[in-house]
C-alpha cells in the first residue's frame, strides 16, 4: 500500500512538472491607429506562449498613464519617452519602460496647401496641445526654418518660446486625437501618426513636409514599477519583438512605421 502512495505520488508530481505554466490575462491600453492594430497582432502572438492580451483603446493621451497607474491596465503601448518623462515629472506616476517598440514620424498636412512652402502670411497652424507632443510639432516647424525657438527649452518648447515668426504663423493649440479634423480650419496641421492614421490619411502620401527621420521619439512599453520582472511583462517584449510582428509593420505600414529592434 505503502508503495502504491508513493508511486502515485511521484507520477502526480511529475504530470505537474509536465504541464504547461498557468495562462496569464493582462489588459494593455493603446492609442488609436497603429498602435491599437499592432498590439492586436501582439495578442496572436503571445497567445501560443500562454499569455492573453486585451487591447484597450484609448481616445487621448492622458488617461492611458492614469489607468495604469491605477491598476486598471497592466502595461500600455502608446507613448514616446520624452512623454513619459514628462507624465511622471508632472502627476508623479511610479510608471518604468521596459521596452522600445516603434518610431511614428510626426507629418504636417493640410487641405488647402500641396507644399509647406506654399504656407502664407499669418497661417494657422493646429498643433497638439500636450507639451511633449506640441513641443515635437514646434521643433518641426524650426527644423523647417519657419520658426525659431528660444535656447534651452529642450523637448518641450510652447508657442510663447518662439523668438522668431517671419510668416506671422498662429498656433490653435488642440487636443491630438482632433487635429486631423481640425483640416477645415486650418492652413496645416501638425498631426501624429497614429490619429492621422486612424482618420485616414497616408503620411507617405497626404502630407507636406515631415519629421526628420533620427527623431528621439520613439515608442515604448511601460508598466508599474515592480511589474517589470513579472513573467507576463517578459512574454509581452518578446512578442512584441517577434519577427511576426516586425514582418506585419513592414508589410502593413509601408515605411510610415518603423521599428526599433
Amino acid at each position: 500500500m505503502l508503495r502504491i502512495l508513493t508511486l502515485t505520488s511521484a507520477l502526480a508530481l511529475s504530470a505537474a512538472a509536465m504541464a504547461p505554466a498557468m495562462a496569464e490575462d493582462i489588459k494593455v491600453g493603446v492609442s488609436p491607429g497603429e498602435h491599437a492594430e499592432i498590439m492586436e497582432e501582439v495578442a496572436k502572438v503571445a497567445e501560443p506562449m500562454g499569455l492573453t492580451i486585451e487591447v484597450v483603446e484609448f481616445s487621448d493621451y492622458v488617461i492611458p498613464n492614469t489607468a495604469l497607474a491605477d491598476g486598471d491596465i497592466q502595461a500600455n503601448s502608446f507613448q514616446h519617452r520624452p512623454y513619459l518623462e514628462n507624465q511622471i515629472k508632472d502627476r508623479g506616476f511610479d510608471l518604468v519602460e521596459i521596452a522600445t517598440t516603434i518610431t511614428t514620424p510626426m507629418g504636417i498636412y493640410s487641405d488647402k496647401l500641396k507644399d509647406i512652402a506654399d504656407l502664407p502670411e499669418g497661417a494657422r497652424i493646429g498643433i497638439p496641445n500636450d507639451p511633449t507632443n506640441g513641443g515635437r510639432a514646434l521643433l518641426i516647424l524650426q527644423d523647417l526654418g519657419l520658426i525659431t525657438l528660444a535656447e534651452g527649452t529642450g523637448l518641450v518648447p510652447t508657442p510663447l518660446d518662439i523668438t522668431e515668426n517671419a510668416k506671422n504663423l498662429q498656433f490653435l493649440e488642440l487636443d491630438a486625437a482632433q487635429l486631423p479634423r481640425s483640416l477645415a480650419d486650418t492652413d496645416a496641421s501638425v498631426i501624429n501618426t497614429n490619429y492621422a492614421l486612424a482618420a485616414g490619411l497616408n503620411p507617405n502620401t497626404d502630407t507636406i513636409a515631415m519629421e526628420k527621420a533620427d527623431s528621439p521619439y520613439v515608442n515604448i512599453i511601460v508598466v508599474r514599477k515592480g511589474d517589470e520582472t513579472q513573467d507576463w511583462a517578459k512574454k509581452l517584449v518578446e512578442a512584441y519583438h517577434s519577427p511576426e510582428v516586425k514582418a506585419f509593420i513592414e508589410e502593413k505600414y509601408d515605411g510610415s512605421v518603423l521599428t526599433s529592434w
